[in-house]
């Protein structure tokens, strides 16, 4: 571990390979795959990405996330199976107390549905979150009717938890909490 690996900063360059992955930060070469991936009906109503996801969109998303990035708040990684082709994202925000939990969240384009990208994707980074970021909790946050990121969850090895859900804004639906099993809460209820 580096000392960017405090809770106040996340490791320079980030790339993760495995499982068929390889998830990498956003380049400006990526804003018109953007487009492509994110202007899209599916991403519209599930995510607070709202269409039209133009070119201008894009660029100020990117800018975004690389200010988010610096400040050590967030990762937003290109998901690609060669290291070039974006076909997806994945996003890690610090949450909790001290940074130490963390709380993901993805998309993925029309054309590359219904490969595992995503439940791979969140694999990938959940591991990278315990192990090399020493994260107590990894979770996600989804809404109750979202059928396919519910199926993710499932899949990466997320349980529901009894929480109340959330609003959020940019969110159009109340968001349920899941919880990946290996967290540190997880760990104490199965103490006590």
């Amino acid at each position: 571990m580096t000392a960017d690996n405090t809770p106040t900063g996340l490791p320079a360059d980030i790339r993760l390979d495995g499982l068929g992955l390889v998830l990498r930060e956003w380049t400006a070469d990526d804003l018109p795959v953007m487009v492509e991936l994110f202007d899209d009906p599916q991403v519209d109503h599930w995510t607070p990405l709202r269409s039209p996801f133009d070119l201008a969109a894009a660029h100020a998303y990117l800018d975004k996330a690389h200010h988010n990035r610096i400040e050590g708040h967030r990762l937003q990684l290109a998901i690609t199976t060669d290291g070039y082709e974006p076909k997806g994202e994945i996003l890690l925000a610090r949450t909790g107390d001290h940074g130490r939990g963390a709380e993901l969240a993805y998309a993925v384009g029309p054309r590359h549905r219904r490969q595992r990208l995503a439940t791979r994707a969140v694999q990938l980074i959940t591991t990278y979150a315990y192990d090399v970021l020493a994260m107590k909790q990894v979770i996600l946050r989804i809404a109750h009717h979202n059928q396919a990121s519910t199926a993710v969850a499932r899949s990466a090895g997320f349980e529901l938890t009894d929480s109340e859900p959330i609003t959020r804004e940019g969110s159009l639906h109340p968001l349920h909490t899941w919880r990946h099993p290996d967290d540190a809460q997880a760990a104490a209820d199965t103490i006590s």
